[in-house]
């Protein structure tokens, strides 16, 4: 069971909420708004604080120090990216999501290394994805026969300046492609993984935490 974080308590918030705390995990969520609280079910046991949520004494009360992961999710795009790199900077939360409203900031999120999401119907979905590893591998498509996934995958930061090539040999998989500032990119030969790239990688489903264990850890050095 983790711990998780979670700034907005408006219909994308509950339902993170409720999907985590479904999942087994410990949920805190907060709003500016103790109204907002409404939105939660009955028999929700996280804890709800009222405050803002890019301010550390907020933070600290929600347990961020112990969070596996933090999102922010509430109507402002400038207070989902600066409680995001609060959360990731000050207190050091392994995996962090901001929801955007304005996708044009997109680029100037990436190169902050911040994962977004737009803000559509479906964005409770790709939130959970981005701070759910077993989502990263669940993939967004697979082959009629099952065998295969396309699966976004997490690596470690010292993959950074490695080529595509490179990584694909040593976790035997096939980068179908990488999302580089909001816009999706088909490797060459050449190309290096990027700090803010996102990879998809197409794998055997029955290899999806080899894959995952291999990439979470620093590539080996060359003698």
């Amino acid at each position: 069971m983790a711990h998780f974080v979670i700034m907005g308590c408006g219909r994308v918030g509950a339902t993170l909420a409720h999907t985590l705390e479904d999942a087994g995990h410990s949920v805190a969520i907060i709003d500016q708004d103790d109204r907002a609280f409404r939105r939660l079910r009955s028999g929700f046991t996280g804890r709800k604080v009222t405050g803002v949520g890019f301010d550390r004494d907020t933070l600290k009360q929600a347990g961020v120090a112990d969070a596996y992961a933090f999102a922010a999710v509430s109507s402002g795009d400038n207070s989902n990216i600066l409680a995001t790199r609060v959360a990731r900077e000050t207190f050091h939360v392994p995996h962090v999501v901001a929801r955007i409203y304005d996708p044009g900031r997109a680029e100037i999120y990436q190169r902050l290394g911040i994962p977004t999401v737009a803000a559509v119907r479906w964005s409770a979905d790709q939130v959970l994805r981005r701070i759910l590893p077993e989502q990263h591998l669940a993939g967004d498509f697979r082959e009629p026969s099952g065998r295969l996934v396309l699966a976004e995958l997490e690596l470690d930061p010292a993959w950074i300046g490695h080529t595509v090539s490179s990584i694909e040999k040593v976790a035997d998989i096939r980068i179908a492609y990488l999302t580089r500032f909001g816009e999706g990119v088909l490797p060459l030969p050449g190309t290096s993984y990027q700090e803010g790239d996102t990879v998809h990688a197409m794998l055997r489903v029955d290899r999806s935490a080899e894959v995952a264990h291999v990439l979470a850890k620093a590539p080996a050095k060359e003698s």
